[in-house]
């Protein structure tokens, strides 16, 4: 049983409890802090973008096509789709010759509120572009025309791209990430790793001395970039921009399914988080709607339980993937 992170109370009583599993380490691997199981292998989600982000800088793909700091912020986003987030991941993918059909990731409504009436009043529908992954599949779009790869099919774990990913998840984990990996919800590869080794990770993209010299510098630009493009890591209202805005150099992404990790350069370390628990769901409530030759079929929870959802919202699904798993 993992430890209680958070209590909901109403009035005098707890009414939920969310249970979590943390851990604190440093470059060398040290576990300086663990809570609950801090060798549980958890999907990192969407917490992992600044490290997908580091061949595009360590290769020389950013210098090649100019990428700015906001481009560079975007390749570590979850943005919410507001304008700002739509005129910069367009115009990028228009600088390499290509427009929105080319990104893998599929459409989704902006999780920023006021951008999501605007569309709906507006009567149009969400495009490539609103998915918050949109600036990482253009960055791996550019990757693979830096690297002469084909731009179909990056998003597979065979592409170059993804291996290219995938060795610098090795060498920054020390081998933590488990095969084979499942699709993320933009439908690239997702490794799940040790918590531990997702911490670890982090402590060294934070502070990366030590690494190879070309690596250790895209982990400086990407941070960096991060640090003064805030806005374009998550958007307004958001909490990763909040923490980013704050001027202590705390480099915090979040992830789907309670996942969360941060880079503590002044002290040398990373940090996990993993909450336990999805979302509750009662028989007959719908889950979720999936689309296919412009025909709707409906998912219906089959019983009252717990459910962890496994993929994202708008996601390209195959045929036989997994979309959500009950726990009663």
């Amino acid at each position: 049983m993992l430890p209680v992170a958070v209590e909901v109370w109403r009035g005098e009583r707890v009414e939920s409890r969310h249970r979590a599993s943390l851990a604190v380490v440093d470059r060398e691997g040290r576990c300086v802090l663990a809570v609950g199981e801090p060798e549980m292998p958890v999907y990192p989600r969407s917490a992992i973008k600044p490290l997908q982000a580091i061949p595009l800088v360590e290769s020389g793909a950013a210098d090649a096509f100019g990428l700015e700091e906001a481009e560079l912020a975007l390749a570590c986003a979850s943005h919410g789709g507001e304008p700002t987030h739509l005129r910069r991941v367009s115009a990028w993918l228009a600088r390499l010759g290509l427009d929105e059909p080319a990104l893998a990731c599929g459409p989704h409504p902006p999780s920023h509120g006021p951008s999501a009436e605007r569309l709906l009043a507006r009567g149009e529908r969400p495009s490539r572009l609103h998915n918050n992954c949109s600036g990482k599949h253009a960055g791996m779009l550019t990757l693979a025309r830096h690297l002469g790869a084909p731009e179909a099919g990056y998003e597979r774990p065979e592409h170059p791209v993804q291996r290219a990913v995938r060795a610098v998840l090795d060498a920054l984990t020390d081998g933590g990430p488990l095969d084979p990996p499942a699709i993320d919800g933009c439908g690239v590869p997702t490794w799940a790793m040790p918590l531990r080794a997702l911490a670890l990770a982090f402590a060294r993209f934070g502070t990366p001395d030590g690494l190879p010299p070309p690596r250790a510098e895209a982990c400086r630009r990407i941070a960096l970039a991060m640090l003064r493009e805030p806005l374009m890591v998550a958007g307004s209202g958001r909490l990763c921009t909040a923490l980013l805005e704050l001027g202590g150099g705390v480099i915090a992404k979040t992830g789907a399914e309670g996942v969360y990790a941060a880079a503590l350069p002044g002290s040398g370390l990373g940090l996990a988080l993993k909450v336990e628990d999805g979302a509750e769901v009662q028989s007959g409530e719908l889950i979720a709607v999936m689309e296919a030759m412009k025909m709707e079929a409906q998912v219906i929870a089959t019983r009252a339980g717990r459910v962890s959802f496994k993929t994202e919202a708008g996601a390209y699904l195959a045929a036989g993937q997994e979309i959500a798993r009950y726990r009663d």
